[in-house]
Formats: C-alpha cells, sequence, structure tokens
C-alpha cells in the first residue's frame, strides 16, 4: 500500500508541475516607461510600473522586483526590491517599482554626469513562485538617459573696471545649459587665484536655471589693486544647489 501510495504521490506531483510549469504561457509582465523625479525627501525617485497579468491555472507567490542602478562605469548607486505576496489567478495587477537614490552620491561617483549627458545603467531581476511552488527567475538590462545639469558649463574671460581706489571690480561671465529633468537652483562662489597660488577675491551669484534651458548670467568679486592682481591664474568653484552641493573644482583664466 506504501509502494501504491508513493507512486500516486509522485505521479500528481509530476503532472502537477507539469501544468504550472505549462501555465507559464498565460504569465504576462511587462515594464512600462520608467520615470525619474524628485522625491518630497529631495532624492531622486526611480519608478517603474510593471503590468501583470495572471491568466495561468494557479496563484503566482513570492513575486519579486530588485533593481540595481550603477554609474557608467559600473559603480553602484543604489539599490531597491519590490515584493507581493500573491498574484492570484485571474488578477491583473500593476505594480509600481520604486527605488531612491541620492543626487550627491551619482555626481560624486562620477562628475561627468554633472557636465555630460550620459545614462544610467539598471539591472533589473523578476523572481516568482508558480503556483506558490516552482521558483522561476528572470533578468534585464536596460539604460536611463541622464541629463548634466551643467552641461557645457564655461566661463567666459574677466573683464576688469575700477571700482574705487583701492579695489578692481571683475566680472566673469558664466553659460552652461540644464540638460536635467530638475530646475537647477543654488548659490554658485568662485574664488579668484593668481598664478603663485595667491587669493586675491571671491564673490556669490545666484543662479536659477529651469530644467532643459540654457543659463547664461555674470558673476562680480571685488580684488586689490597689487601686483599679486597677475593676468592669468584660476578660478576655484563651489555650487551648493538645492539637490545636491558640488566642488571646488578649477578653470584656468589668462
Amino acid at each position: 500500500m506504501i509502494g501504491i501510495a508513493t507512486t500516486i504521490f509522485w505521479a500528481f506531483l509530476i503532472i502537477f508541475s507539469i501544468s504550472a510549469a505549462y501555465s507559464v504561457k498565460d504569465f504576462q509582465f511587462d515594464f512600462g516607461d520608467p520615470q525619474m523625479s524628485i522625491a518630497l525627501d529631495n532624492k531622486l525617485l526611480f519608478s517603474l510600473p510593471i503590468h501583470i497579468q495572471n491568466r495561468g491555472l494557479y496563484n503566482l507567490g513570492s513575486f519579486n522586483v530588485t533593481t540595481d542602478i550603477s554609474d557608467a562605469n559600473g559603480s553602484p548607486i543604489a539599490h531597491g526590491s519590490t515584493f507581493v505576496q500573491t498574484i492570484r489567478k485571474g488578477e491583473r495587477v500593476t505594480v509600481f517599482h520604486n527605488v531612491t537614490m541620492d543626487i550627491n552620491d551619482v555626481i560624486q561617483n562620477s562628475s561627468s554626469y554633472l557636465f555630460s549627458d550620459s545614462q544610467l545603467n539598471i539591472a533589473e531581476s523578476v523572481g516568482m513562485s508558480l503556483a506558490e511552488l516552482i521558483p522561476v527567475q528572470a533578468s534585464a538590462n536596460l539604460s536611463y538617459p541622464w541629463g548634466a545639469p551643467l552641461y557645457n558649463f564655461a566661463l567666459g574671460a574677466p573683464a576688469y573696471e575700477p571700482y574705487n581706489i583701492t579695489h578692481i571690480k571683475v566680472t566673469v561671465p558664466i553659460s552652461f545649459e540644464n540638460h536635467a529633468f530638475f530646475d537647477l537652483a543654488g548659490d554658485l562662489q568662485i574664488n579668484m587665484y593668481n598664478s603663485q597660488d595667491l587669493s586675491l577675491g571671491a564673490g556669490t551669484a545666484t543662479i536659477n536655471a529651469p530644467q532643459h534651458s540654457p543659463y547664461s548670467g555674470n558673476i562680480e568679486l571685488y580684488i586689490a589693486m597689487t601686483p599679486q592682481a597677475t593676468p592669468s591664474g584660476y578660478f576655484e568653484l563651489t555650487l551648493h544647489a538645492q539637490y545636491f552641493n558640488y566642488g571646488p573644482w578649477v578653470i584656468l583664466y589668462g
């Protein structure tokens, strides 16, 4: 009797496994268009809608989506998972898989994301259990375009004019294009050094550049009228923006 029961059990298990595996063809899921936005905590929010339709014979269990986001060099930026306990047979659902990341992390990993358009590499892994028993996994690699907030950033030639008997007013043109999906607002600090690395003066400009728009403006500083004011040197810049900070970085003049 035990032998007969064992045979029946295995026969049932084989038939069940075959029918569960066969029902995979009636299970469909697809990724919608990913979106990038700013969350309430001023972090980047990567949102991926996943449309799921279970037209198979059994429930699906432990539906899990995992995302790993990395930069163009493969350095990790963010990781996130979304879990759905059960997707019942005949059910159609849309799951919003969200991953947050810090803009500072993106830029500090690679400063090219601040000045050059690029892309984020996105690795998606999906796991589930057919009939809440048989594990199945799949994976896919995606990319998401990244627009640089300071694309083609440049300082023009500084213009000098007397301010008073002791100081000179220096006006430095600023230009760039904000290719990011967010508005860029913040303060740009500039320090001017001569060719002997001596500090000549400093200034600050407030920047407001709407997304996908060019920006041009000026930053002013005042330097003492001394022999230390050589015709060449360098500017040291630091940006304190709403969503990130960056700097200092150096641009030569003269």
